[in-house]
């Protein structure tokens, strides 16, 4: 109990909201050419350390005391010795989802805050390597990458991007394993599937739909996106339109995909109604939504012939309301994407925080979880299934927008785990 005795004597004692103020102020202070500005930052700079001297002076260990201090608050801090308490190790990459989880449209402008930036820079400058993992095209996320982090950062060799949910993974620095192109080493009949889904989406598709959507620029991923704004009841109906004809789709590729001997497939033009009894049973929003476009299948899960379920099992279809229908595969998940990352950056031993807030996160969480790799963390409106799958772990729930706030706490783990 000593370190926690050791905590609650810091934040007795000591003004550590005005410490934070100066550190947060020293930190995201703008890069200005104002010699005015430049003199505050300074003072407060000057304030700073001379009230972490205080704290360097009354404890042992003071420096890194002063360090929790002057990163988090009484509870962020208190978590983070729980969390280490538990687990008796330091984070050692970060694995982080993009949208509505660094960035949120509905706090924070859809820019990633410059805290949470920040505190970015300072794991990096830690030596944790961090692995950028979304569901956007590749030239997207090295965008806003480099923009956000800095050219030098995102090309240091420790960082890593795994995009479109798992279908690449690129780290640059890292020669010829810079980039992997992980849908190459899929089976042929799998492949001809996409091949087919990718060809027809847009051509084949009503015209309405066709109008009110497009697509993503993926190099494998099929994904419809809404030409009205993410969120917007327009966006909802367009993309719960899109995912009942992406279904359809796929069910007529998988029986189009097999050959006429693998076992008896009765009547193959019954491939959309296979499909939508197969993926309404494995997923409950995407049977909600059939249910609410009257387009609910007319058998049961257990009509679907053998030899097509078995192709099912291994392509995804996945339902991000108001933003997004995709199909994927399943052999490509944000999982598997991960572990590609983490073997290119040798990160052998991974102790993980994964940050996200959709199904395809949850895999990552899931796979820490089984693992004993890592713990999940997940904003406030993320997806019920991942909200429970957080509650249940170690409860890293964070507000929309407060990302910055997650990672402190994280940071501060590993700051106390050099205690030891």
């Amino acid at each position: 109990m000593e370190r926690y005795d050791l905590l609650y004597r810091l934040y007795d004692e000591f003004d550590t909201k005005t410490l934070r103020e100066y550190q947060n102020f020293v930190d995201v202070f703008p890069p200005v050419d104002s010699r005015v500005a430049l003199d505050h930052w300074q003072e407060a700079n000057d304030e700073l350390e001379e009230r972490k001297d205080e704290i360097r002076s009354a404890f042992a260990m003071g420096a890194t005391y002063a360090e929790v201090a002057a990163r988090a608050s009484r509870e962020q801090a208190f978590t983070a010795l729980d969390l280490h308490s538990k687990y008796d190790r330091a984070v050692n990459a970060l694995v982080l989802d993009v949208d509505e989880t660094l960035r949120s449209a509905g706090r924070t402008d859809n820019e990633i805050p410059r805290d949470t930036l920040h505190m970015l820079t300072e794991f990096h400058d830690a030596g944790v390597p961090i692995v950028i993992c979304t569901g956007q095209t590749l030239e997207n996320v090295k965008g806003f990458a480099i923009q956000g982090l800095g050219n030098e950062l995102v090309h240091s060799g420790d960082v890593s991007i795994v995009y479109e949910a798992g279908t690449g993974v690129f780290t640059p620095g890292h020669g010829s394993d810079t980039k992997r192109l992980l849908y190459e080493d899929l089976d042929p009949e799998i492949q001809s599937v996409f091949t087919e889904i990718r060809s027809r989406v847009l051509p084949d598709a009503a015209d309405e739909l066709r109008r009110s959507v497009h697509l993503q620029g993926n190099e494998f991923n099929v994904t419809l996106k809404p030409n009205f704004e993410t969120g917007s009841k327009r966006a909802a109906a367009v993309i719960d339109e899109g995912l009942v004809y992406l279904l359809d789709l796929v069910g007529e590729a998988v029986v189009n995909s097999l050959d006429a001997d693998e076992g008896e497939l009765g009547e193959p033009d019954r491939g959309p109604s296979w499909a939508r009894a197969y993926y309404g049973d494995a997923d409950n929003e995407i049977r909600e939504v059939l249910e609410s476009e009257h387009a609910a299948p007319e058998l049961s899960v257990d009509a679907v012939p053998e030899a097509v379920a078995a192709r099912f099992d291994r392509i995804d279809v996945a339902y991000y309301h108001a933003d997004a229908a995709e199909v994927g595969s399943l052999e490509l998940n944000k999982a598997a994407g991960v572990e590609s990352a983490l073997d290119v950056l040798g990160v052998d031993d991974p102790f993980v925080l994964v940050m996200g807030d959709s199904k395809s996160d949850l895999r990552v969480m899931r796979w820490a979880a089984d693992a004993d790799a890592g713990l999940a963390a997940a904003p406030d409106h993320s997806s019920r299934d991942v909200l429970a799958h957080v509650m249940d772990t170690d409860e890293l729930v964070f507000d929309r927008g407060r990302s910055a706030e997650m990672l402190q706490t994280i940071f501060v783990l590993n700051l106390l785990a050099k205690l030891e």
